[in-house]
């Protein structure tokens, strides 16, 4: 899952991302309304987290602008603001869920990955293709034999942070296939990717 994290507050947006982290998502952060929009327009995230009160673009903006580029990102809009007025007017702006700070990381967890959720087609708990039942390797079972390029590969499961000129993806399916044996199952399609 990849999430961005835009907030201000660079201790609290780098103490987030790090629990993220941990929770083993993938997260880029932006301190500003204006990076955090350029980002959030350009990479695919599943969650962006989102401080309403940020500099150069406003929170606010940045949401109604998301919601009218039309993406898939769920909104999670994270605000000091907790009276019920300040929560219905976040999610009229197009916010899918709302949250007040200070706030029990736990939750913060638990309503993204509930976000994420509804941010792709559903995907089963348990992923199956013939005789192989797995409960890792989702994005190449959920595309059900498309092929999946190594740059959606390392978008979708690195976080900024990764070299889009790194040997990770590459290093990462020798391993799995390593792991899962003959016959083999994840098959290289040259210049294109992969797919099982």
């Amino acid at each position: 899952m990849r999430v961005l994290v835009i907030e201000d507050d660079e201790e609290l947006a780098e103490t987030v991302a790090i629990g993220l982290r941990d929770a083993r998502m993938a997260v880029d952060v932006a301190l500003d309304g204006d990076r955090g929009l350029a980002r959030a327009l350009v990479h695919d995230y599943d969650v962006i987290v989102l401080d309403r009160d940020l500099p150069a673009v406003h929170g606010d903006e940045v949401c109604a602008r998301l919601v009218a580029a039309g993406g898939r990102s769920r909104v999670l809009m994270l605000t000091g603001a907790a009276e019920d007025a300040d929560l219905i007017e976040g999610l009229e702006l197009g916010a899918d869920d709302y949250l007040a700070k200070p706030f029990a990381f736990a939750v913060l967890v638990a309503r993204i990955t509930a976000l994420a959720r509804r941010a792709q087609p559903s995907i089963p708990p348990m992923l199956e293709h013939g005789d192989l039942v797995l409960d890792v390797l989702e994005l190449l079972l959920a595309a059900q034999g498309r092929v999946v390029s190594a740059e959606e590969l390392l978008e979708r499961v690195w976080d900024e942070a990764a070299d889009p000129f790194t040997a990770a993806v590459k290093v990462t399916i020798s391993r799995l296939r390593a792991k899962l044996g003959d016959p083999p199952v994840i098959e290289t399609v040259a210049k294109a990717g992969y797919r099982i």
